[in-house]
């Protein structure tokens, strides 16, 4: 006989959903990569945070987190136990509301080419 989820063993079905009100992209529309770095834009009084009727616990989480070091998108989701997806529309609205703002890892298009690299070590070695 199979086993069936009831209450309890089924997990929090619902909860991600209520959390981001049913949307699936952040307030800002921007797309944010694992590794982005969210950093909180000011280090101010800790109480400003917690006084904003406005904001829901995760998104008082989030900029604690990050007024303590900047953390990347996937550290925000792995130490708050919640799906990537609802880490990101969480930080969409941070961004909206000018609470945090992110780094963005440099795409691979735009880093050097690695043999140009070379040629310059090899060009300082040579004075």
């Amino acid at each position: 006989m199979t086993e069936r989820w009831f209450d309890d063993a089924a997990g929090p079905v619902v909860r991600p959903y209520a959390m981001t009100r049913g949307r699936t992209r952040g307030a800002v529309g921007v797309q944010l990569d694992l590794i982005a770095l969210v950093i909180a834009e000011s280090a101010g009084d800790a109480d400003d945070v917690h006084a904003d009727r406005t904001l829901a616990p995760e998104h008082i989480d989030i900029v604690t987190r990050c007024r303590q070091a900047p953390q990347s998108v996937a550290e925000l989701a792995a130490d708050l136990d919640l799906p990537v997806g609802v880490v990101r529309v969480l930080i969409g609205d941070l961004i909206d509301a000018d609470l945090v703002r992110v780094s963005r890892p440099v795409p691979p298009a735009e880093l050097p080419d690695e043999s140009i690299l070379r040629e310059v070590i090899n060009g300082l070695r040579a004075l």
